[in-house]
């Protein structure tokens, strides 16, 4: 059994731990009720254009334009959105997995990092094309127009053949879902399979799309609003979900160290009573030894 000296140093240390963690798991909890707001305020806006502007990519149909033809690299480009810091269980790890073990992970990858964990952890596989680490500390709807605007240039000069945005997407406080969404470019689907019925809707879904003004002035102002705004949103919802996934994560650390402050506290007390046990059991001996 080890000693008090021993037992009490290791639990001054756990004690010392505990209200680190405690301490961040406030920090956290306050951080996550901003980032919550927002990422409610916004789900529903970025939700629906990524839909609306889906529904209109797919309605174009053979137009030529820069945003919608896919280069001939096969190369692609993902904007892969992580934390700066660790200590939030698996956030980071989880969008790190959807690159280096999903649909992806044996794709020649061109990654523009946003956060310094998913370009220290994907450098060693794959080229870091940009990073922009600095920016998931105070999300900015310019900063995404940066982004946007690099990644859509690569893309029209034939550097990239296809976009997608890895982020871990906010549900709510406890369930965030590691996404893997593809931008550019836009899946056309084959509407004479997928449409089986001969409602109104069927018809609709048929009917391309007229622009005015010019498709590709409509285009060139479209496409870009559009991934700027996926971005952003993303963004949003990856803040809140590393305060909510590094608030469960220091709760947990601070139970697993009360309960271990707990059973060092018994072991204390045993070796404690076990010291007064043979110090009696001395003093009684020695007195009987005298008499």
């Amino acid at each position: 059994m080890a000693s008090m000296r021993d037992i009490k140093r290791r639990k001054g240390s756990i004690q010392s731990t505990q209200q680190i963690t405690k301490a961040m798991k406030l920090v956290s909890t306050v951080k996550l009720q901003r980032a919550k707001l927002n990422a409610e305020k916004s789900q529903a806006y970025f939700r629906c254009m990524y839909n609306t502007v889906n529904s209109i990519l797919q309605r174009t149909g053979n137009l030529e334009h820069k945003y919608l033809k896919a280069g001939e690299t096969g190369k692609k480009a993902v904007i892969v959105i992580t934390s700066n810091r660790g200590l939030a269980g698996g956030y980071n790890s989880n969008v790190i997995k959807l690159i280096t073990r999903g649909e992806l992970a044996d794709e020649d990858l061109a990654i523009y990092a946003i956060g310094k964990k998913g370009r220290e952890a994907l450098q060693r596989r794959y080229e870091i094309k940009a990073d922009y680490s600095d920016v998931i500390e105070e999300p900015a709807y310019a900063d995404a127009m940066v982004i946007c605007k690099e990644v859509l240039n690569a893309f029209a000069a034939g550097e990239i053949s296809e976009i997608y945005l890895a982020y871990t997407g906010f549900k709510n406080t406890v369930v965030h879902v590691p996404t893997l969404l593809k931008l550019l470019p836009v899946e056309i689907r084959d509407q004479e399979n997928e449409n089986t019925g001969n409602g109104e809707d069927d018809a609709d879904d048929k009917v391309l799309m007229n622009f005015e003004p010019e498709d590709e002035e409509a285009l060139n102002m479209l496409i870009p609003k559009y991934i700027t705004s996926l971005i952003y949103g993303a963004m949003i919802e990856a803040v809140a979900s590393e305060n909510g996934a590094r608030m469960q994560a220091m709760d947990s650390a601070t139970s697993n160290a009360e309960e271990m402050i707990d059973q060092l506290t018994l072991l204390y007390n045993r070796a404690r009573q076990g010291s007064i046990t043979q110090e009696l059991t001395e003093i009684i001996a020695g007195a009987n030894a005298i008499s």
